[in-house]
């Protein structure tokens, strides 16, 4: 049986592609380039790309990336937009918590929850963050945003994702926090490319910078870096606070002689 971020972006490609959520790529590459540096030399892995909308950029900006992504869909429409565009992109299926790469990338970005945090256990969470960590090379770097564990604490998380859709996006319902494990319980219906609609249960993580932090020094980041996160405008002077509802993270890997025990 399909776990619900499998089923939810089955044949949804083109719809994906409409989502208000997705419209800050150009904003959003404009931060991970000035990050490092404006290097062309710089190799990057773009995890969970999903229709690589920042791959595409990137490599329009003439940098060498990587996309992985676990939907057939979504690469299939990631490889047909880069077509239509005359670009080469490597887009490869692969599970973000069994990459095989090692040493490899200067950087690598997981954008707009690319698959980390949607796992359905906190260790599986974890097992993608090891993965990127040993995917990247001694003083490389991740960048990757996540939901604000602080956010619902304070805020209704279906009233804020009902006043940030448009009309034929996702519709959200039935939402349940749970403070106990800071999961977001809830009902998601989506029409998918071919006009058929899906109700999925659906369970998000949030995260606290305090269990960022911690997780990211267990696995030998050197410097963890935590912002808000604004849709198409990162900045490192966006101090986080509890109106976010998406955590920035930038954080740089250090001794990569220690890597064997992220197997």
């Amino acid at each position: 049986m399909k776990k619900w971020y499998e089923a939810l972006f089955e044949n949804f490609g083109l719809k994906y592609d409409n989502e208000n959520f997705t419209q800050g790529t150009t904003g959003e590459c404009d931060f991970i380039e000035a990050e490092i540096e404006y290097n062309k030399n710089a190799r990057i892995l773009d995890i969970g790309c999903g229709t690589g909308r920042h791959s595409i950029e990137l490599t329009k900006r003439g940098y060498r990336v990587t996309g992985i992504d676990l939907s057939d869909s979504m690469l299939k429409r990631a490889k047909e937009k880069a077509a239509e565009l005359g670009l080469q992109v490597d887009f490869q299926k692969h599970d973000a918590r069994d990459l095989p790469f090692y040493d490899e990338f200067d950087l690598a970005i997981m954008i707009c929850e690319g698959a980390f945090p949607l796992m359905e256990t906190d260790e599986m969470n974890f097992r993608i963050l090891q993965n990127a960590a040993k995917s990247i090379c001694d003083n490389g770097k991740l960048i990757f945003t996540t939901l604000n564990g602080l956010f619902p604490l304070f805020h209704s998380v279906k009233d804020f994702l009902d006043s940030h859709k448009g009309e034929g996006n996702a519709e959200y319902g039935k939402n349940s926090f749970d403070l106990m494990t800071f999961r977001d319980y809830s009902n998601t219906s989506v029409e998918d490319d071919s006009g058929n609609k899906k109700d999925l249960e659906c369970s998000e993580r949030y995260y606290v910078p305090s269990e960022i932090t911690w997780l990211l020094k267990s696995l030998n980041f050197e410097k963890i870096d935590i912002y808000g996160a604004k849709l198409g405008a990162f900045s490192r002077n966006d101090k986080l606070t509890t109106e976010d509802f998406e955590i920035l993270v930038i954080a740089q890997f250090k001794n990569p002689s220690s890597k064997p025990y992220l197997y």
